[in-house]
């Protein structure tokens, strides 16, 4: 019955390939393909890091801490929304898989989208409280 369903000329053709997946599974095990599939992986994709760069570059004072934001996330590995509600207490999870943190001890605000199957976090905005309540960070 298993060769009618896999005839042995595919499993001929498929060994070179097994092979080669299985010598290079051991590497591949502990990165992220460019893919987004996930195999153990251990770094966030920020996108992006102009963004904050821009920002900091008019708030100064805001440099320091969105550079240490911006180390953090790129080394977790956030599966899930209570995996970056673990990493940041303070921050607090939307819908439509969005993050707001507080920055800076609360002085401005970061949103990002997260993508937490591809290991992606987008940056969609940083600024200060009173700009912040001018947005819907549930849609920006």
């Amino acid at each position: 019955m298993a060769n009618a369903k896999f005839p042995m000329a595919v499993f001929q053709e498929a060994s070179p390939l097994l092979s080669l997946y299985n010598r290079l599974r051991p590497i591949a095990s502990t990165h992220r393909s460019r893919f987004g599939s996930m195999l153990n992986s251990f770094q966030m994709r920020i996108i992006s890091r102009r963004v904050l760069r821009e920002f900091w570059e008019t708030h100064a004072d805001a440099e320091q801490p969105l550079k240490s934001w911006f180390s953090d996330a790129r080394k977790a590995d956030w599966k899930s929304p209570a995996d970056s509600k673990a990493h940041y207490a303070s921050a607090s999870i939307l819908p439509g898989d969005r993050v707001v943190w507080n920055i800076k001890g609360n002085d401005y605000r970061l949103v990002a989208k997260v993508n937490y199957h591809f290991g992606a976090v987008w940056i969609r905005f940083v600024g200060a409280h009173a700009e912040y309540d001018k947005i819907d960070a549930t849609d920006i």
